[in-house]
Order: C-alpha cells, then sequence, then structure tokens
C-alpha cells in the first residue's frame, strides 16, 4: 500500500503523539493556558488606545492562535521527524510497501491538526472566558488559519531537511522559533506596533498570519497582500524542503 496517506501509519503516529506529554502540552494547551494567565490581568480586559480600541486579550487571541501553529511546527515536527531519519526509520520504511512519504504526511496531519485543534480551543477560551467576540469574517479567518498552519508546517519540513540530527533540528528550529514568535505578535501584538515596523513584519510569514488573522476578526477579508504573502511563504518553504529533504 503506497497511498500519500496509511491510515495505519496515521494511527500509529497519532498514539505516539499521544504518549508525549510535553508535546500535548505545549501544542495543545499552553497557548489558552497563556491566554487565560493574560486574561486574568486586570488591565488586560480594559479597552486600550495603543491597541486601537481593542482590550489587550483581545488582541491576544489570534496570537495564541499562532503560538500552536509556531510550536507544533517549527519545535516538535522537525525534531520527530530528523530522529526517524537518525535512527534510520526512514531508511528501512524504504525498503517495505509503505513508503516514507506516508509518514511524511501523517506527521503533517498529526501536527498540523493538533495545532488546528489548539487554534479552536484558544478562541473557545478567548470567548466563554474574557467575552471576546468570535471571528466577524469566519471565512477569512479560516482561509488565513489554513495557510498558517501550511507555512507553519513547510517551515518545519524545511528545517528536518537542513537538519542531520535531533540537536541541530533543536538548535535550527529555536533559532527560528523566537523570532517567528515576535512576528506573531508574543511580546507585543502587530497592532501595538510602529506603523514601520508592523510594515515590515507583514512580510514575514507568521507577522502576515497575525495580521490577516486580525482583519478577519474585526470583520474584514484578511486582505490579499497579506493571503498573498503566506501562500508565497508556502511555495518557496516547501520547494525548498522538497529539494533539500533526504530520506537517510
Amino acid at each position: 500500500m503506497s497511498t500519500l496517506v496509511n491510515p495505519a501509519v496515521l494511527r500509529t503516529e497519532m498514539r505516539l503523539f499521544r504518549r508525549e506529554p510535553a508535546g500535548v502540552f505545549w501544542i495543545l494547551l499552553f497557548p489558552a493556558l497563556l491566554l487565560v494567565i493574560l486574561g486574568s490581568i486586570p488591565s488586560f480586559r480594559d479597552p486600550d488606545p495603543s491597541f486601537g480600541g481593542l482590550r489587550p486579550v483581545d488582541a491576544y487571541v489570534p496570537v495564541a492562535v499562532l503560538l500552536g501553529l509556531i510550536v507544533g511546527g517549527l519545535q516538535s515536527m522537525p525534531q520527530t521527524l530528523t530522529s526517524y531519519r537518525e535512527r534510520g526509520i526512514l531508511r528501512r520504511m524504504s525498503a517495505t510497501p509503505v513508503r516514507p512519504s506516508a509518514l511524511l504526511s501523517a506527521q503533517m496531519l498529526v501536527y498540523g491538526g493538533s495545532a488546528l485543534a489548539s487554534a479552536l480551543l484558544a478562541l473557545a477560551v478567548g470567548r466563554l472566558a474574557f467575552a471576546v467576540r468570535l471571528p466577524r469574517q469566519p471565512f477569512g479567518y479560516a482561509v488565513a488559519l489554513l495557510l498558517a498552519a501550511l507555512v507553519a508546517l513547510a517551515l518545519g519540513a524545511l528545517i528536518s531537511a537542513l537538519s542531520r540530527t535531533t540537536k541541530i533540528a533543536g538548535a535550527v528550529g529555536s533559532a527560528v522559533f523566537f523570532p517567528s514568535m515576535f512576528c506573531a505578535g508574543v511580546w507585543l501584538p502587530v497592532q501595538a506596533m510602529p506603523d514601520t515596523l508592523a510594515r515590515i513584519v507583514g512580510y514575514t510569514p507568521f507577522g502576515a498570519a497575525a495580521q490577516a488573522l486580525n482583519r478577519a476578526a474585526a470583520g474584514h477579508w484578511p486582505g490579499w497582500t497579506h493571503l498573498g504573502v503566506l501562500a508565497m511563504w508556502v511555495l518557496l518553504l516547501s520547494g525548498a524542503a522538497t529539494r533539500w529533504f533526504r530520506w537517510e
């Protein structure tokens, strides 16, 4: 059986993922927990002119949504894939009817699905705990979120392609992780950034994603510029990962 998505491989990868409490916590639960912590600060529940009249907790919901994607795509998936290559699992799979590409597809589905579940949990916590409005342009929000997930997975695949060992994957992933969090607005939401910095950040994968989600949350179409930037990064990163990825 050599289909792109092998059900048996997918079930195995899902079981392995559930057995990793750290991965489940940091991808699924930490973004929502961070939102709860921030929302528990009284000043974060008051409108702030520096956030365009929004409450800081409103501005941090899209940040929490992106955080699960960043952790899953840049930290967890590359180390898992690199460990499989390092231990020869991919090489052994290449001699069986199940192709290594089935494992790569299963990994993307597991980490992409868990990151999207994390996004839904963050939206639910924001709504139920702090009365944050759900996105007023849900279709545009879903499109931006899907592109952001593809960017995170493509970047994770590229990190895996460039890393020969899990230590290198961890180091490269961390080097990309913190700038990605900054661009997503973890330390300073995009709405509060100076205009010049916000424009520059808007050309990065997660900066464009943050701005697209913000616009959709406010009821506007995410903007073709932001969606175009995301699509461009998906194509570039996917092409580079395909070009340099090695199974052994």
